[in-house]
């Protein structure tokens, strides 16, 4: 795997966690009652990013660091994961 696989595969696997923590215990202004002008009632009423993202880097970076380690052992392949056969064989 290259650099820049790796990279590729740390941004998709991230952002993924991201999705995935970003409504946990997600409180809306209509239910904190106290909702701005201007805004709708779901919109969150404390969306404590610096700390979501930090929750959602110490999580990604171990699953990251997994998913190298099993595409680089050869545990899984390219040609396994063909389904439709469009990878050539030699």
């Amino acid at each position: 795997m290259n650099i820049s696989a790796a990279l590729v595969l740390l941004a998709v696997t991230w952002f993924m966690v991201l999705f995935i923590v970003l409504p946990i215990r997600l409180k809306s202004q209509g239910e904190d009652n106290n909702v701005v002008p201007g805004t709708p009632a779901s919109a969150p009423a404390d969306p404590q990013i610096k700390k979501r993202m930090l929750i959602v880097t110490i999580i990604s970076i171990p699953l990251w660091l997994f998913f190298v380690w099993l595409i680089s052992s050869g545990l899984i392949t390219a040609e396994q994961m063909d389904i439709y056969n469009i990878i050539e064989s030699n």
